[in-house]
C-alpha cells in the first residue's frame, strides 16, 4: 500500500523522545465557502511554491531550501515531516467522526496516487481539496474531489508569475463548477491583478473570494476594512480566516 508524506502536528522530539503524530484533526473550516462547517483535516507535506507569507514554512522550507520567507527559519525536514500507509491515514480520520474532510498543505495534488487511494477507502466522505492552482489532479483522484478551494498567488507572494499562474489551469478551474478562487489579498493595489485574471480566464466574480492575509486577528480586521468596499464594487465574496481568531496561528486548528 502507498504512503503519504505528511506535516507534524507538533515537531518531533529530539533524541527519540515521542514520537511525531500526523497533523490530522477536526476543526471548523476558517475560509472560503464552507467556512464554519465542522471537517476533518489532514495536511501534507511538500510544496511546489514557496511564498514568503505562507503560514505553513514547515511543510516545505527545510534546511537546506534557500527560497525566501519572512520567518527565516529552517525546519528539520525528520521532526516536521512523516510518512504514513494510506490505512493508517484513513484510520486516523475516521476516528475524527466527520463527514467533510479537508485536504490541505502544502500543494496536495503533489501526492496525487496515494491521496486518490486515500480517497478511495473514505469513499463516503464528502472532500475538498487547498490548491495553489498549478497541478492537475489525474482523473482518479478528480473524481473523489467534490470541491476545490483554488488559491492562485499573486505578485505580492514572492512567487514568479510563470510558476505560479499557468493559464491553463486558472482556465480549466474557471470551467469547473466545483473550483472557487480565494484570493490573498495584502494592499488594496492586488485586487487589480485578481481583476486581469478573471478578465483572463473568465472566472465567474460570483465564485471569487478575497481574504486578507494575516497570522493574528488586528491585521485581518484591518484589512477586512477595506476589502469589504471592493467586494461590495466588484461582485466578490469576502473570507475571513475564523481558525485565527478561535486558535491564533497554531498547528491542528
Amino acid at each position: 500500500m502507498a504512503t503519504l508524506t505528511l506535516a507534524t502536528q507538533a515537531p518531533a522530539e529530539p533524541g527519540g523522545g515521542a514520537p511525531a503524530e500526523p497533523e490530522i484533526f477536526a476543526s471548523v473550516q476558517g475560509e472560503g465557502p464552507s467556512a464554519g462547517a465542522p471537517m476533518a483535516f489532514v495536511r501534507l507535506s511538500r510544496c511546489n511554491l514557496a511564498c514568503v507569507w505562507c503560514d505553513t514554512p514547515y511543510t516545505w522550507r527545510f534546511e537546506g531550501d534557500k527560497r525566501p520567507h519572512r520567518g527565516g527559519v529552517a525546519f528539520d525536514r525528520h521532526a516536521n515531516q512523516i510518512a504514513l500507509p494510506v490505512a493508517e491515514v484513513a484510520a486516523h480520520i475516521r476516528a475524527l467522526g466527520q463527514r467533510r474532510l479537508v485536504v490541505t498543505g502544502g500543494e496536495p495534488i503533489l501526492q496525487a496516487g496515494p491521496l486518490a487511494e486515500l480517497l478511495e477507502v473514505l469513499d463516503d466522505m464528502t472532500v475538498e481539496i487547498e490548491t495553489n492552482g498549478t497541478t492537475r489532479a489525474p482523473p482518479r483522484l478528480d473524481i473523489r474531489i467534490d470541491q476545490y478551494n483554488v488559491s492562485p498567488k499573486l505578485a505580492h507572494s514572492g512567487n514568479p508569475g510563470n510558476l505560479a499562474l499557468l493559464p491553463e489551469r486558472l482556465a480549466a478551474y474557471a470551467a469547473d463548477p466545483r473550483a472557487w478562487f480565494k484570493f490573498v489579498i495584502a494592499e488594496p493595489a492586488d485586487v487589480e491583478e485578481v481583476l486581469a485574471l478573471q478578465r483572463a480566464h473568465a472566472i465567474p466574480a460570483t465564485r471569487i473570494f478575497l481574504m486578507p492575509e494575516g497570522t493574528d486577528s488586528a491585521a485581518l480586521r484591518a484589512r477586512e476594512g477595506w476589502l469589504v468596499p471592493l467586494c461590495l464594487a466588484h461582485g466578490f465574496r469576502l473570507s475571513d480566516r475564523l481558525h485565527i481568531h478561535l486558535f491564533g496561528d497554531t498547528r491542528g486548528t
